[in-house]
Parts: C-alpha cells; structure tokens; sequence
C-alpha cells in the first residue's frame, strides 16, 4: 500500500508539472523526443512498432504515427477489458473512441511478431522504471512481450527513481525529450 500512496502522489506531482509548460513547450520537446526515437538504431530496424495515441501530457505522436506508417507497420493498442491488444494502424478514417476517450484503430487484432514497442509513461527513471496511470494495462501486456521495449517521455518526467514493484515490467531504455 506504501507504494500505491507514493506512486499516487508522483503522478499528481507530474501531471501538475505538464501544466507549467505551454503546448508550444512541448511541441519542441515532443518533436526533440521522436527525433531520438527515429534516430535510435531499434527504431531504424525495425519493421513492426507498436507506439501510443498521445494523450495531451505525453510526447505528442499523432504526426509521427502517420509519418511512420507510409514505411513501417504501425500498431496502437486497444483496450479490451483488462488488456491490451495490438491493431495496425491505417489511417485517421479509421480511428474511433475508445475506453477513456483514447482513440484507437477500428482494425483487428494483429497477431504477429512485434519488433519495438514504445511506452509512455508519467514518469521514468535512468533504470527504466516506469510510473504509469495506475491501471496495470502496459505492465500485463509487456509481461508476456520479448522483444524491445522503449519509454519516452519529456524531461520533466525523467527522475532518479520511480517506486516498482515485482509487476511492473522496466524500459530497455528511455528517450527524453
């Protein structure tokens, strides 16, 4: 319960600090962030990639999705119930409202062999850590994936230490922005 209480007031803690900067702010840290991202060797090779549909306190990829789906198979994930699934994306026809008000793809399930899945986060830490919303979705999806996982977030949600339990599944890397 310990834990709960301080990744509670951690995530309080950063989404106050989103607040501090403008969108212009952080249009220029989401854009430093993907360069990154598209620079990293990961990212380069592979050809599947699951990414996020940023919510406004995340690295911004709306453009990058869209970018990146003329040369490589994007999926976003969907939420069912408790989990995650992965589903291509195609293009912003074909995008609806899902649980939380997130967009997600009207597409299936893609049931094939994910090279990179990128993360994002409230915060992480330089030994990958990562504090999340709270709900588990990441960590139970990531706990059965093998390959690359990379988090990226913007500075101010880069720290020394995140609090983890036995559950929660650590970056390979973090990209800050």
């Amino acid at each position: 319960m310990i834990f709960e209480d301080e990744k509670a007031a951690l995530r309080k803690e950063f989404k106050r600090m989103a607040t501090i900067y403008s969108e212009e702010e952080l249009a220029v840290h989401s854009e430093t962030a993907l360069h990154k991202l598209e620079t990293d060797p990961s990212f380069a090779e592979a050809e599947t990639v699951m990414l996020f549909w940023s919510l406004p306190d995340e690295v911004s990829t709306h453009t990058f999705i869209e970018k990146w789906s003329k040369h490589k198979t994007i999926l976003l994930p969907v939420i069912v119930g408790d989990d995650i699934y992965p589903h291509v994306y195609e293009n912003p026809d074909k995008m609806e409202f899902g649980l939380f008000h997130i967009l997600q793809p009207k597409t299936t399930v893609f049931d094939d062999e994910i090279d990179l899945v990128v993360v994002p986060g409230q915060a992480f830490d330089k030994n990958g850590h990562r504090l999340g919303r709270g709900k588990g979705y990441y960590d139970r999806f990531l706990s059965k994936y093998e390959g690359e996982k990379i988090g990226i977030c913007f500075m101010f949600q880069f720290t020394d230490y995140v609090p983890y339990e036995d559950f929660d599944i650590p970056m390979d890397k973090v990209i800050v922005g």
